[in-house]
């Protein structure tokens, strides 16, 4: 298999809390379960109170080798020295990205139900490309639906790329529904709701990265 820069397995995204020690306690339960990269995602919150949530999971995520990416802002996540920024539609053009990051920044993008994207983002030397909602999400109910043909579609992409970018599917993504897509070509599986709001996060967190055994 041609390895990919991003790491392959169990994507974790963190969910929108207030409550910075929970959300530190359930990302140390997720790393213990085999969850392989973060992303920090929080859009309520001033900013002063964005930050430090951010400041304190990059020093979590540094004591636990665990790599993190910031969702969006690519100036908070060079401010904090992340590992890499996840892009969506609006959040900007690649270059300016990597030239301030630079050539070892993570830099992924979402790319919804759209192949053509896909294409203009691998074209631009993204890291990953991501596909998605799969499934129905109660974090984005209203997200645009992707299909597993969307994702062998984005793996055959992928594979015609070199370096070879990853290929992430999210979007209502847990370990009783996961196992389709990794199989159509998904290196990675974004997941918030089964992950966070398990009742047992280290076991979810075991359960979706077995899948990639």
């Amino acid at each position: 298999m041609n390895p990919t820069r991003f790491p392959r397995g169990l994507y974790g995204i963190t969910p929108d809390w207030a409550d910075t020690d929970r959300l530190l306690n359930a990302i140390e339960q997720a790393h213990a379960g085999g969850m392989q990269v973060l992303q920090w995602r929080r859009k309520h919150g001033t900013p002063d109170e964005r930050r430090a949530q951010a400041a304190a999971v990059r020093d979590l995520c540094r004591r636990l080798h665990l790599p993190l990416i910031i969702n969006d802002d690519w100036r908070l996540a060079a401010e904090l020295g992340a590992d890499g920024v996840h892009l969506g539609k609006d959040d900007g053009a690649i270059a300016p990205v990597r030239q301030t990051l630079g050539p070892d920044a993570l830099i992924g993008c979402s790319c919804y139900d759209q192949p053509e994207l896909a294409r203009r983002h691998l074209q631009d030397g993204v890291d990953y490309i991501a596909f998605g909602a799969l499934y129905p999400s109660a974090i984005k109910p209203d997200a645009v639906r992707a299909t597993l043909d969307h994702i062998r579609a984005g793996r055959l992409l992928a594979d015609q790329t070199t370096p070879r970018p990853a290929l992430v599917a999210i979007g209502g993504i847990g370990p009783g529904n996961a196992g389709p897509v990794i199989q159509a070509g998904a290196d990675s599986i974004a997941v918030i709701s089964a992950l966070f709001d398990a009742a047992d996060i280290r076991d979810a967190a075991r359960r979706c990265s077995a899948l990639f055994s």
